[in-house]
């Protein structure tokens, strides 16, 4: 049965692979999901097997193809968008020669301490005077300093999408978009940052990044026969590049243009902003160049633990209780008043992204009192994760962007209580389109413009993504958050140093001083 042409866009996330089928009217034809596990040896760590995403890639698009019996031929291209900041190592024969280090794993925070203190100009791209112990090139020096023989046998350390290009097309090449935020790669300034790398004592990290860095939307080759026959589809499948899932995400989203900016929620929340002009700040990272549209930038910010956080708050009151549990908590929390009759949460259980860059906050529970039940929490939990959201949109505004629409997706779509909230705490309309997958319908696009069915990503998004709704903010309920926002960031302040040393002792480390 012919269907074609049709577009296989691959999501690889936190906690597994989607794969997703869809035509060029951006209509999804079939999803399929396949778990792997994340291994968390120690607190702030956390690890995964790269075998394990393939295998979860292979056995998505076998199936998938099955549930809508295509043919090999219907398929025109496939790309990828998965975690940035995953990180891979492999020798000169292409083997793993250690577990990926995950997005989420900040064991590299001294590490970033000193990229910070480095005083490379390339800091410019991490918010001026920070760096995130989260990216390739903090978490390249940790390799370097304690697993020397890995960081010195590894001949190439790849981000999670282009390992898994390389693994479809047999091409050793960078997406732009990964390279510019997460390995301070700036076309504009010729390239890697082979300056930073040089002073923080990894000189030879740039030849162990490949030479060949390619935009979103640009195709690297064809299947090789080995991943044809793997995955059944046809050698002359197109390969094209995709970039970090978020970003992705945000080209399914249409968020293509200045003034734009995508929510991307999920395990962590994410914002990015396009802008037209070049700029830099305190607590936002960016603005990137070429990141997603070649000729704009991209400003993000965004959250370590929101989804995750309210997830483990789930498991632990409701262990394997029914849906119908959690849909009476939510109906509960609902009904609280905002402030959660004066509970508040600190959404850093992992640390804190933007606007702090702070890898050693950890989360806080304020206010408790022996009259609060779960729902209290529970409600506190998502508006801290909203107020985290907008503690970033607020630093946008003051670095001068302005925000002309909001395109939101992934798990907070799912829940109108969530979704609302967001709207509530920022006083700004949402979109929502109709393909709520857009992390899995954006490198569908992508492999579409790949394959010259779109001449660029903006006629990729003409074709493809539609709004479905705008949720609009109640004004009342926005001004009732604003002296709870304000005390939210009071807490972070208030609290930073006693964090601090906390996380110290979950890490065994002395807990003296802030």
């Amino acid at each position: 049965m012919s269907h074609g042409p049709l577009l296989i866009g691959l999501d690889g996330g936190t906690e597994g692979l989607r794969v997703g089928i869809f035509d060029t009217s951006g209509t999804p034809l079939v999803y399929v999901r396949n778990a792997y596990p994340t291994n968390f040896l120690r607190p702030g760590w956390a690890e995964q097997n790269p075998d394990d995403w393939w295998s979860a890639a292979v056995a998505g698009v076998r199936q998938a193809m099955h549930e809508i019996h295509a043919e090999p031929s219907d398929i025109a291209a496939i790309a990828v968008g998965a975690t940035s900041c995953t990180v891979v190592c492999l020798d000169d024969s292409g083997r793993v020669i250690r577990p990926a280090i995950i997005w989420m794993d900040v064991r590299a925070e001294q590490e970033a301490a000193d990229i910070a203190a480095s005083g490379s100009p390339s800091l410019e791209l991490s918010g001026q005077h920070h760096a995130s112990a989260e990216w390739l090139t903090s978490k390249s020096l940790w390799l370097s300093r304690h697993e020397p023989e890995t960081y010195e046998k590894a001949s190439w350390i790849a981000e999670y999408t282009d390992y898994l290009t390389w693994r479809l097309s047999g091409e050793k090449v960078a997406s732009l978009n990964t390279a510019a935020i997460r390995a301070y790669y700036d076309r504009e300034k010729g390239g890697w940052a082979s300056e930073l790398y040089a002073r923080v004592g990894i000189a030879d990290l740039v030849d162990k990044l490949p030479d060949t860095v390619v935009p979103m939307g640009t195709a690297v080759g064809n299947l090789t026969s080995s991943a044809a026959e793997e995955l059944g589809l046809d050698p002359s499948t197109r390969v094209v590049m995709g970039g970090a899932d978020a970003f992705v995400a945000q080209v399914g989203l249409g968020v293509v243009n200045p003034g734009a900016m995508a929510l991307i929620t999920g395990s962590s929340h994410l914002l990015l902003l396009q802008t037209a002009k070049r700029t830099h700040g305190e607590g936002t990272w960016g603005s990137y160049p070429d990141a997603v549209i070649e000729g704009q930038y991209t400003v993000e910010g965004g959250q370590t633990s929101s989804g995750s956080m309210v997830g483990w708050f789930r498991n632990l009151v409701g262990g394997q209780a029914s849906e119908e549990f959690f849909r009476e908590l939510t109906s509960k929390a609902e009904q609280l008043p905002p402030g959660s009759d004066g509970l508040l949460v600190l959404d850093h259980f992992q640390g804190n992204r933007t606007p702090y860059v702070d890898a050693r906050s950890r989360g806080a529970l304020l206010g408790l009192s022996l009259s609060h039940q779960r729902e209290h929490i529970f409600r506190a939990m998502i508006e801290s994760v909203c107020f985290g959201s907008e503690n970033t949109m607020r630093r946008f505004k003051e670095q001068g962007h302005n925000i002309s629409e909001v395109v939101v997706s992934g798990g907070a779509v799912n829940n109108p209580f969530w979704l609302a909230m967001h709207a509530n705490v920022s006083g700004v309309p949402l979109q929502v389109t109709k393909v709520a997958e857009s992390a899995t319908l954006g490198p569908a696009l992508l492999a579409g413009v790949g394959a010259e069915i779109f001449s660029s990503i903006q006629e990729g998004v003409d074709h493809m993504v539609h709004v479905d709704y705008q949720i609009q903010p109640d004004q009342e309920i926005t001004k009732a958050y604003q002296p709870l926002f304000d005390e939210y960031r009071a807490a972070y302040d208030a609290l930073a140093p006693t964090l601090h040393r906390l996380s110290a002792r979950q890490k065994g480390e002395s807990a003296s001083g802030a």
